[in-house]
């Protein structure tokens, strides 16, 4: 639900006019903040960089924010903090979800799916939270899901809120977690809560990984907003039957 009158999609394109940007020429994400803190002060700085990467039509990111055909066709991202104006007769084709809907995961049988890469593993948890906690829902706002949100030139696995409506950053690893992704939790959680939190929200964190190291268990046996999942994986077969395909 928009704060204003109008979503921050279209409140972009009124501060890309009132930069009067000329080809080829820059900004930084950090003078989007600053204008939107001048004129849009409620706006969180986490939803302004989302939107600067789902404007953006070369950020691949920009697949999880339900970018519009055209509409949304707006900025060409340099680096994580410099962009400029798409310019469709230089700059590749807009980065755009397939043509050919991707399998419904959610049809999936629970424990059958076989995660070869994170991205697998991070899609299906994104649509089945329950199975870490009851109640945990895909953080969304304005047309921005918590799937890969961006933090800092980084991005989050999934950013999730709880029922009591606090945050939760989860990161994973689809092999073995070490304890050098506790520092990029931290950081991670550090960067919501300073920069997406209200005063009275709070930001814990989950580790999801397929196995948890010793050195990651010793790491976070004191921090007590972490906390550590391992995911299993099995496969089931049967016959079928050649005549009657059953």
């Amino acid at each position: 639900m928009a704060i204003y009158d109008q979503p921050v999609r279209i409140l972009m394109k009124h501060m890309a006019d009132a930069f009067a940007l000329q080809s080829g020429q820059q900004f930084t994400k950090q003078q989007a903040v600053n204008w939107f803190t001048e004129h849009y002060p409620k706006i969180k700085n986490g939803t302004i960089t989302a939107h600067l990467v789902r404007l953006s039509t070369n950020a691949p990111s920009r697949l999880h924010y339900n970018a519009k055909l055209n509409e949304d066709d707006l900025f060409f991202q340099l680096d994580g903090g410099h962009y400029r104006l798409y310019e469709p007769n230089q700059d590749p084709v807009p980065i755009r979800k397939p043509d050919v809907p991707l399998p419904d995961e959610d049809s999936e049988p629970q424990g059958s799916a076989e995660f070869a890469y994170e991205k697998d593993l991070r899609n299906y948890l994104a649509k089945n939270l329950s199975v870490i906690e009851s109640d945990l829902t895909l953080y969304e706002d304005e047309g921005i899901n918590g799937i890969e949100f961006p933090v800092g030139g980084r991005f989050i696995d999934i950013l999730a809120v709880d029922s009591s409506g606090d945050f939760v950053v989860i990161e994973l690893k689809v092999s073995r977690g070490y304890d050098r992704v506790v520092g990029q939790l931290m950081r991670y959680m550090a960067w919501i809560r300073k920069n997406q939190a209200e005063p009275e929200q709070s930001v814990r964190g989950i580790i999801v990984a397929r196995e948890i190291s010793e050195d990651l268990l010793l790491a976070c046996s004191l921090l007590a907003g972490v906390q550590l999942f391992e995911y299993e994986l099995s496969l089931a077969v049967r016959q079928v039957d050649t005549e009657t395909g059953t």
